[in-house]
């Protein structure tokens, strides 16, 4: 059996936006699929609640060999600094924190598998829970790079977008 404790991973990268923007970008998470290489919709479970900590939303995530769903909870949602969710409400937090920097943002994004989905796998795979772990924590270390390159794409092409005047 895996020994259980947390694996944990995160990189950052510096986006010429504010924490300010990047925070109103992030916590919207129904734009998730334009950066996530895995998840490729989310929508709130209840819309009142949206983006406040203790909000439920439901991610639809699509892998070439298995589509699944996941409830995840928002456990941080402080403006312009930290906004985290955790799937499963106790499996893996995933995370995004905002530190100002020379040109922008220093934006981080986090991601820990936690001992209780740790303990989860391992009773739902048993003998073969090593392997599934080690996909899933590669399954993240592939996928940051991936969705931080596709924020920064997203949030300075939209910075630099030209503001039309309205009539």
């Amino acid at each position: 059996m895996t020994e259980t404790r947390s694996l944990k991973h995160q990189e950052s990268v510096i986006v010429e936006a504010s924490a300010s923007s990047l925070y109103d970008l992030l916590s919207d998470i129904s734009r998730t699929g334009e950066w996530s290489p895995v998840c490729t919709s989310c929508w709130w479970d209840d819309y009142a609640q949206a983006g406040r900590v203790g909000a439920w939303f439901t991610g639809h995530n699509v892998l070439p060999d298995r589509t699944w769903e996941t409830r995840s909870e928002v456990v941080t949602a402080e403006h312009g600094r930290e906004f985290a969710w955790v799937v499963g409400g106790s499996f893996v937090r995933w995370g995004f924190s905002f530190v100002a920097a020379e040109t922008g943002t220093k934006l981080t994004e986090s991601w820990e598998f936690l001992p209780d989905g740790i303990a989860m796998f391992e009773e739902k795979f048993g003998e073969d829970a090593h392997a599934q772990i080690t996909d899933r924590t590669q399954q993240a270390l592939d996928g940051i790079p991936k969705t931080l390159a596709a924020i920064k794409r997203i949030a300075e092409a939209s910075r630099d977008a030209p503001v039309h005047a309205r009539p």
